[in-house]
């Protein structure tokens, strides 16, 4: 199978749509744990839609998954450092774990709350407890557990997109290769205007 040099459309529309959405609940999740009383009904709707947004990201970074998997990622520039594409593979493994994992973590929290709320995906779709608690006594400290990863993760996730965006403006701005144009739909690569131009 041939490398493309540029992402597929369908790479593009997951990365910028699953992105746009961690944004959002980052900043949610954060207004909602930090700005907002608790008990409120605002601050109530505020955590249902944070869970259904957190559901749909895990439902399309498993779809991002299994395209990624079929469909080969263009390949680096040549002239970047061994080190860089280490930390390049190492940033989007980290990448996949959270998007995939960050959602799992949060409704296992939820499964173990025991107010026992439900969740019902957009007002619509009811979402089951998961069952493995079932039988289990005590779940606060299980509880408590979760919520701690789900913020610290939430926080690395939060450090990791800063270190992503950074990197890729370096390599637009400072290397001016096409790290950053071949997740770009609209712009055309560098190399290929220096060939044309050469031409």
């Amino acid at each position: 199978m041939a490398t493309s040099t540029r992402y597929s459309f369908v790479a593009m529309f997951f990365h910028w749509l699953i992105a746009l959405l961690i944004i959002g609940q980052l900043i949610g999740g954060l207004v909602m744990v930090k700005l907002l009383p608790r008990a409120s009904s605002l601050t109530f709707e505020l955590y249902q839609f944070h869970k259904s947004i957190g559901i749909t990201i895990l439902g399309l970074s498993v779809l991002r998954l299994l395209w990624r998997l079929t469909h080969r990622a263009p390949a680096l520039p040549e002239t970047m450092p061994g080190w860089q594409r280490v930390m390049a593979g190492f940033s989007h493994i980290g990448f996949y774990v959270f998007m995939i994992g960050m959602p799992l973590i949060g409704w296992a929290m939820v499964s173990v709350s025991p107010l026992g709320i439900q969740t019902f995906l957009f007002k619509t779709i009811h979402l089951p407890h998961m069952p493995f608690w079932n039988g289990v006594e005590n779940l606060e400290p299980i509880e408590t557990l979760f919520k701690n990863i789900h913020e610290y993760v939430a926080y690395g996730a939060i450090a990791l997109i800063v270190l992503h965006v950074g990197a890729a403006l370096m390599h637009h701005f400072k290397d001016r290769d096409d790290v950053l144009i071949r997740m770009l739909p609209l712009l055309k690569n560098r190399s290929a205007n220096t060939l044309s131009n050469k031409n």
